[in-house]
């Protein structure tokens, strides 16, 4: 299986008023592409630092992240941006829709940006595929949190990104819409073989993914259903 998400020997520390603080020390693993991994730990773990690291959205103080054969230490922050527009698909708590575009144009956003030829097509097979086909033309302030999270996880996968990073994706839903929400990215991670790195704090969600990853104090602690 081809290894599409590679972290070898990651640290991060940064400066505080204490002294130098280490957010991560010496994390490593490999990701097959089309694997479900979740990340857990308590807060303070360096989970949301791990995710940014990943995405290329931070750099590691030491070592390296591996994105599809992508040294992302190697690149500038323009070619990192460039890396993630081609091959990552991002999911929040917060869902980071823009309010002034509808369902449907904020669906289309990214895929506009790539330069898609045939963007409102693909947008609109995707927002149906969500179960939004009535809410198309429905602007953010007009769609409960559940609509908001599926017009979001729409536009992560409307790129077909080599990997989905989901940052505690149902924080702000109820636990039903939660549940019906991960079903959906689950089912569109299997379908699209999209690889899925999802935080999370929800342990029985965890026990969904092929994979989990545990962080406590910046390391990592488990590595339950690796590869080999």
């Amino acid at each position: 299986m081809k290894s599409v998400l590679r972290a070898h020997r990651l640290s991060k520390e940064v400066s505080s008023p204490e002294g130098s603080l280490t957010i991560l020390d010496d994390v490593s693993f490999d990701i097959d592409a089309g694997a479900s991994i979740a990340v857990v730990g308590p807060s303070g773990a360096g989970k949301s630092t791990l995710l940014a690291l990943l995405a290329g959205l931070d750099l590691p103080t030491r070592g390296h992240v591996e994105l599809d054969g992508t040294n992302l230490s190697e690149l500038d922050e323009d070619g990192r941006a460039l890396v993630r527009a081609e091959k990552v698909g991002f999911v929040f708590q917060s869902f980071h829709l823009v309010p002034a575009l509808n369902a449907l144009e904020n669906v289309m956003l990214p895929l506009e940006l790539a330069g898609h030829a045939s963007a409102r097509r693909v947008a609109t097979s995707i927002v149906d595929e969500v179960g939004l086909a009535e809410r198309r033309s429905h602007y953010p302030a007009q769609l409960s949190g559940g609509e908001k999270q599926r017009v979001a996880i729409a536009r992560a996968f409307a790129t077909e990104p080599a990997v989905l990073f989901a940052d505690e994706p149902t924080g702000n839903l109820d636990s039903r819409t939660g549940a019906n929400i991960m079903q959906l990215m689950f089912d569109l991670n299997r379908a699209s073989r999209t690889t899925l790195v999802l935080v999370t704090h929800d342990l029985a969600l965890a026990e969904r993914c092929d994979r989990v990853l545990e962080l406590d104090v910046g390391r990592l602690v488990s590595d339950s259903g690796a590869p080999g």
